[in-house]
């Protein structure tokens, strides 16, 4: 599980996490998107529960993968938005990768069971549910 001194990495599958509510996303996923984007410019530094239980998560830095009509949305102060040219799982995969080679502490967000099952082994991984607990209102 992720330290709590240095802080983890939480990368984000935003289309994921977006569709997760049925709250009328599908009308407006740029909107959509970007809410979400500015809830989660709450969280680098921020201390969290950790998803599995066991020593809370500090947020070191908040990576979100956006892909569509989404790739528009202007990233809010505190994320670092990663425009998927083309599919959002390859670019999510991609930046995994990277994050995990440089040694620090991964914590991906996304109930895609495929897109799970490319992610570099040590990654945590968790479910939207968990993130939209710890996010502000």
């Amino acid at each position: 599980m992720p330290g709590e001194d240095a802080g983890a990495v939480l990368l984000v599958d935003a289309a994921n996490v977006v569709g997760a509510r049925p709250d009328g996303w599908w009308r407006d996923r740029a909107g959509a998107t970007a809410r979400l984007l500015a809830r989660l410019a709450a969280l680098p530094g921020r201390t969290v529960p950790a998803p599995a239980g066991g020593d809370p998560l500090r947020c070191a830095e908040v990576v979100a993968v956006v892909e569509g009509a989404a790739r528009a949305v202007p990233a809010p102060d505190g994320v670092t938005v990663v425009r998927a040219p083309g599919s959002g799982d390859d670019a999510l995969a991609s930046v995994a990768a990277r994050v995990a080679g440089e040694g620090r502490d991964l914590v991906v967000v996304t109930a895609d069971r495929g897109l799970r099952a490319r992610l570099p082994a040590g990654a945590a991984v968790t479910g939207p549910g968990w993130l939209y607990d710890v996010l502000p209102a």
